[in-house]
Formats: C-alpha cells, structure tokens, sequence
C-alpha cells in the first residue's frame, strides 16, 4: 500500500438554511498535479487523469492521520466521493463522536487542512518511468492506474513531503531497479572507455 499527501485544502462546507455545517470537503488527490521529489529527489509522480477509471472504491474509510481506529466516515454512509476534472472529491458528513467534534473544531481553526489517500497498483501497466530534464531529479513517474482506494484521511503533517509519504515496497523496487541499469550503463561506458584507450595505445 502507498500514501500520498495533497496539498488541496480541507474546509468546511458552507452552512445551508441557517444550520452550522458538520461536512468537510476537499480533494483526496488532483491529477496531473506534480509530486515533490520523492525517496531523496530520485523521482517525482504525477497521477494520469484516467487513473481512477477502473478504481475499486467499494469501500473507503475516512480517518484522521490514516489511522482505521480513529474514524470518520465510511463510503455508503458518510462518506461522498466524485470524481471530475480536477480529481476526486470527497464530502465527509461528521458523526456526533468526541475525534469528529475535534477534527471539525480543528478545520475550523485551520489547525488541520489538508488530507492523504491509501491505495494500491495493480500488477500489470499501472506506471511509466521517464528520465526527468529536471534538476536534481533522476525520473519522473506517471501511475497510469490505481487498483484500489484504501482511505482517504485528515492529516496533521505537512504535504508530500518524504517524512509522510509512504511510496510502498513495489516503487522502491522500481527504483533500485533503474538505479541498477544505471549502474550497468555507466559501468559499459567505463569499459568502452578503457578499451577505446588501449585501442589508442596499442595502434601507437
């Protein structure tokens, strides 16, 4: 499973017909939206705007921190998700609890504002890998397809940066993957060297 924050912002629905609002609202992810460098500034991600086509959504939890005892709603109950153009939306109706009065208070004050998402790739064409122009980054990742949708949560820490985002034990495998054809490229290219040079000496 991996996790990704946002940096979309969480706020409270306006109030209709005079009552105080208890529903949060933001986007759990944006599309084509740019990732901060990941696992050390190796790569950055975007998410393809089909990504969510085939997404199993059946049954998502809404939590504070993705933390599943602390929670907030459930997808068929509470809990709203829509995708459009920008990406997916989600609408939490707060329960009456002591975490949803707090969280609401909390959103309230701008203490917490912004949200995360749990999910997982499927096996096969889930990403492409590209070498990036940019600076100080190796690759750019695009995730073309996400198989499933976990949660999507409230969370205290600051957006994509690498202390909170959890890139999951098959993009590290795909990295150490490309750090090693790298490996052999640069090691081919030594060795083509050196035997370029002994070419050169030997025709003196």
């Amino acid at each position: 499973m991996e996790l990704r924050a946002t940096l979309t912002e969480v706020k409270i629905r306006s109030a209709e017909n005079g009552k105080e609002s208890r529903t949060i609202e933001g986007y759990a992810l944006k599309f084509n939206k740019r990732s901060q460098p990941l696992m050390g500034g190796y790569f950055v991600e975007t998410l393809d705007s089909h990504c969510l086509d085939g997404t199993d959504m059946s049954n998502v939890v809404a939590t504070f921190n993705h933390d599943e005892s602390k929670l907030l709603g459930r997808s068929g109950v509470n809990l709203t998700l829509d995708k459009d153009d920008v990406g997916l939306r989600f609408k939490i109706d707060l329960p009456n609890t002591t975490l949803a009065n707090d969280v609401l208070e909390e959103v309230r004050m701008g203490i917490l504002s912004q949200c995360s998402f749990a999910f997982t790739l499927p096996d096969d064409d889930a990403d492409v890998w590209t070498r990036s122009n940019e600076e100080g980054v190796e690759y750019k990742r695009t995730i073309l397809s996400i198989d499933k949708l976990y949660d999507v949560s409230v969370v205290t820490t600051p957006a994509y940066q690498d202390t909170n985002v959890s890139v999951g034990a098959r993009s590290k495998q795909a990295v150490e993957k490309l750090k090693g054809e790298s490996l052999k490229k640069v090691r081919e290219l030594k060795r083509q060297e050196a035997l370029r040079k002994l070419n050169i000496e030997f025709l003196k």
